[in-house]
């Protein structure tokens, strides 16, 4: 999913600038969630039943951060029909998303400040085995850490970092082991994409954290598409972020698997979000678009041929 071309599309005015700041406010705020390590959260495990399966640098749960945890439940209920399960974190709502009894995501409520800018946004979490080496190594080749690593009862160990060049991501050493590499169905997380002022460089620090295997695929003139993959499996892609944009900041990006996308699209803007680059065909041979829901936290579509996999053919 060649974000660095869906991007030049239709966006929010100066949606993108504030994305960075927001999720870094918001990841400064989970930092709450530290005197509570005496509390049982009671999260769900991340995989149930647990297994000993594990693929470092796969995409293995999205969170999102709101300041209205109900618009936001209403909203991709409606969108997705994801279930939802109430918890409190400290003095924080949370809500667990799920799927046909499957975990798909986390939504966590953060307050804003008066006259702050009331935008929703998500966090991609990438597995990893060791959450403290994983730091070491990150730090060592530019990141910076955002929240420190700490663990969850039921979930696991956990931190948050911003790499070399600002884009904010989490890692996450499940408890119960990483969910199978299997197709996405409909409704779950099928791709993750990277967009960034210079892929190579960035896409050398995934490859360093997470020992991803970096291909390089053809792209437009002047930008650079490139896929990052564990296990003979796609997991992401890092591009090169819209030269038309130059407020655009470094920041990693989202899709759901959707059986339609131009309804999809519909039935998100009767729901109170907005579309932003219209559905097109994608290179790879399915078909995409970016939204946002009603408080603007963006994230994709993507429609995917039913005999494609993400398998790797070297």
């Amino acid at each position: 999913m060649d974000i660095d071309q869906v991007e030049a599309g239709k966006q929010m005015p100066g949606a993108r600038k504030r994305v960075g700041r927001v999720l870094a406010a918001a990841v400064f705020g989970l930092s709450a969630i530290s005197p509570l390590m005496a509390q049982p959260l009671q999260l769900s495990p991340l995989v149930t039943p647990s297994s000993q399966e594990h693929h470092v640098g796969k995409v293995v749960l999205v969170q999102l951060v709101t300041p209205d945890l109900t618009v936001a439940k209403r909203f991709y209920g409606g969108l997705l029909g994801w279930r939802f399960r109430d918890l409190k974190l400290g003095g924080d709502d949370y809500a667990e998303a799920s799927l046909d009894g499957q975990l798909v995501a986390g939504m966590m409520h953060k307050a804003v400040t008066t006259g702050e800018r009331r935008q929703s946004s998500w966090l991609t979490f990438l597995a990893v085995r060791d959450v403290d080496a994983t730091k070491k190594l990150a730090v060592a080749n530019g990141a910076k850490v955002l929240l420190e690593p700490h663990t969850i009862p039921n979930r696991g160990r956990e931190a948050v970092f911003s790499d070399p060049q600002g884009a904010v991501f989490a890692v996450l050493a499940s408890s119960t082991g990483d969910p199978p590499d299997e197709m996405a169905d409909p409704g779950e997380w099928i791709w993750s994409s990277l967009s960034t002022t210079d892929p190579d460089a960035n896409a050398g620090f995934y490859q360093t954290v997470f020992d991803y295997e970096v291909f390089d695929l053809p792209a437009d003139q002047g930008a650079r598409h490139l896929m990052l993959a564990t296990d003979n499996y796609a997991r992401a892609s890092a591009n090169t972020l819209p030269a038309n944009r130059p407020n655009a900041r470094p920041h990693w990006l989202n899709y759901i698997h959707v059986e339609d996308v131009g309804a999809s699209s519909a039935k998100v803007v009767s729901l109170g979000g907005r579309v932003l680059v219209e559905p097109r065909l994608d290179r790879h041979g399915g078909k995409v678009a970016i939204v946002a829901d009603p408080l603007g936290a963006p994230f994709g579509l993507l429609e995917w041929p039913d005999a494609q996999g993400k398998e790797v053919t070297k």
